[in-house]
C-alpha cells in the first residue's frame, strides 16, 4: 500500500509555531513536529512542551511507536478526542461509510490518528494549539454559515442527540450535529461545547442512561466544595434544561483579551505531558513525582506545591479516585515556565475502592490516606503547622457538603447515594491531625 502523507501548520493561537507531518502506510502511522524557522528566531519563542526543545529539524514523539501510545507529542495528543468524543466520531464515520457504499462511493475503512485529531472542532479544541491544513483552513472548521459551538439555549437538542447515541438510535443528522459540538474534550461521559452568556465557552455535561446516581449534580457539588476548601478550581454550576440537570463548567483555557475583549486561547498541557508520560502509561506515578516537576517548570513553585498538596488532601476526603495525570494540567506563563491550571474533572466515587490513580508517593502507594498525605508535607515545602492549617481548610470545606448539596436542589436520596464518598474514617483522621 502506498504511503499517504499530510503536512499541517501548527498554530499557537494565531501564530505559526511549526509543522506537523503525518505518514500513513498500511497499519503504520508516524508523525513528526518541526519548529518554524520564524518561531525559532522570535525573541519570545518558547518550547511547546518540555519534550520539544527549541531546535531546528524534525522531532519525533518519544512514545510514538508504542502500540498503545499516541502518535503525537504530548501537547498535541492532549487535544486528541477520547472516550465520548471518539464514540461520536466512530459512529459518524460508520454511518457515512455505509451511505457511501450505497451510492457507489468509497471511503477509508478505518480512521487514522490524524483523522481523529482533526475531527475536533477548532473553536472548542483544548488549549491554544490549532492545526491548519494544506488549503489554509484550521481543522475542524465549522461549515460555511453554521456555528460549531451552539448557545446555551440549544442544550435540550444537544441532550436529545447525545441520548440517541447512547441508545444507538442516532440519525446521520444527530451525528453531524454533534461532530463539532460533542468532540472537544475527553472523558467517557456524554458532553458538548456550548456558549454561555455569562461565562463564554463552556463544557456541558449530561446525565447518562447508565447513571446510578445524579452524577452531574455530584460533580458540581464537589467543584463548589473545592472552592470552599481554598482550591483554585474551574467554575461550575447546574443548569436546568427541560428538567435535565446539566453540569456547566467554564473553560479556563480561554480568557478575554484585556484590550479588545475578544476571547483568547491559553496554552494548556496535561500533567502527563509535563512529565513526558505516554497516553496510556501502565506504570504508576505519584504526586511527589509531579511535585518534583513543578520545581523544575513552575513560575511560582511555592504556590503550586501548596495547591497540589491541598488538592491531594481534598481528593482523599471526597473520594476522587479518578485523579490520573490527564486530570491535572498546566497553563503556560512565559518562556519555559508553567502554572498549575485550575482543578477540573473532580468527582466523588462512593462505590469505588479508596485508592488514588495517582499515588500520594511511591512509598505510600495508592491508598487514599490522610496519614500518607501528611507524611509528604515537607516534600511539598509545608511545615507541619502549615500542613495542619491547609488540611483544616480542606476538612471544613468538605464538612459543608450536605448544606451545599441542598443549595443545588439535591434530594435526600441523592445525597445519601453520595454519602460514602464524604463520610468515612479519613475525615476523622483529618480532624485529629488538625488538632495536632
Amino acid at each position: 500500500m502506498a504511503a499517504t502523507q499530510r503536512r499541517l501548520e501548527v498554530l499557537l493561537g494565531d501564530m505559526v509555531v511549526g509543522t506537523l507531518r503525518f505518514t500513513h502506510e498500511g497499519r503504520r502511522e508516524h508523525a513528526a513536529f518541526e519548529y518554524a524557522a520564524a518561531w525559532l528566531a522570535a525573541a519570545d519563542a518558547h518550547e511547546v512542551e518540555p519534550t520539544l526543545p527549541l531546535m531546528a529539524g524534525p522531532q519525533f514523539p518519544p512514545h510514538g511507536r508504542e502500540p498503545e501510545g499516541s502518535r503525537f507529542h504530548g501537547a498535541i495528543a492532549d487535544s486528541e478526542p477520547d472516550g465520548w468524543a471518539r464514540r461520536v466520531i466512530l459512529r459518524d464515520h460508520a454511518k457515512r461509510r455505509r451511505a457511501a457504499v450505497v451510492h457507489g462511493e468509497t471511503m477509508a475503512p478505518v480512521l487514522t490518528a490524524l483523522d481523529f485529531l482533526l475531527a475536533v472542532d477548532d473553536q472548542a479544541r483544548l488549549g491554544a494549539l490549532r492545526f491548519r491544513d494544506e488549503a489554509g483552513v484550521c481543522q475542524r472548521a465549522a461549515q460555511p454559515g453554521r456555528r460549531s459551538v451552539p448557545p446555551l439555549l440549544e442544550l435540550p437538542e444537544l441532550f436529545r442527540a447525545t441520548r440517541a447515541v447512547e441508545h444507538r438510535s442516532e440519525t446521520v443528522e444527530d451525528l453531524e450535529y454533534l461532530r463539532g459540538r460533542g468532540t472537544s474534550l475527553g472523558g467517557m461521559r456524554p458532553k458538548c461545547s456550548v456558549i454561555d452568556p455569562r461565562w463564554g465557552l463552556c463544557l456541558g455535561k449530561f446525565p447518562s442512561v447508565e447513571d446510578e446516581r445524579a452524577y452531574t449534580k455530584g460533580e458540581v457539588l464537589v467543584l463548589q466544595l473545592a472552592r470552599r476548601a481554598g482550591m483554585v478550581v474551574a467554575q461550575a454550576r447546574l443548569v436546568d434544561s427541560d428538567g435535565v440537570p446539566v453540569a456547566l463548567v467554564r473553560r479556563f483555557d480561554r480568557e478575554a483579551d484585556p484590550v479588545t475583549g475578544a476571547e483568547r486561547r491559553l496554552h494548556f498541557i496535561s500533567a502527563a505531558t509535563l512529565l513526558g508520560v505516554p497516553v496510556r502509561d501502565a506504570r504508576e506515578h505519584s504526586y511527589t513525582e509531579l511535585a518534583d516537576a513543578i520545581r523544575r517548570h513552575s513560575a511560582d513553585v511555592r504556590a503550586d506545591l501548596e495547591e497540589l498538596w491541598r488538592r491531594m488532601a481534598f481528593s482523599v476526603l471526597v473520594t476522587n479516585v479518578d485523579d490520573h495525570l490527564h486530570n491535572h494540567g498546566f497553563l503556560h506563563v512565559a518562556g519555559p515556565l508553567w502554572r498549575l491550571s485550575p482543578a477540573f474533572d473532580v468527582n466523588p466515587f462512593p462505590d469505588r475502592v479508596r485508592e488514588l490513580r495517582t499515588w500520594i508517593s511511591e512509598a505510600a502507594g495508592p491508598v487514599a490516606s490522610i496519614d500518607a498525605v501528611m507524611g509528604t508535607a515537607r516534600h511539598f515545602g509545608l511545615t507541619p503547622a502549615r500542613a495542619a492549617q491547609v488540611l483544616g481548610d480542606v476538612e471544613r470545606g468538605v464538612a459543608s457538603w450536605r448544606a451545599v448539596a441542598e443549595t443545588l436542589g439535591m434530594t435526600a436520596d441523592e445525597m445519601d447515594s453520595f454519602a460514602d464518598a464524604f463520610e468515612h474514617v479519613e475525615r476523622a483522621v483529618a480532624r485529629r491531625m488538625m488538632r495536632g
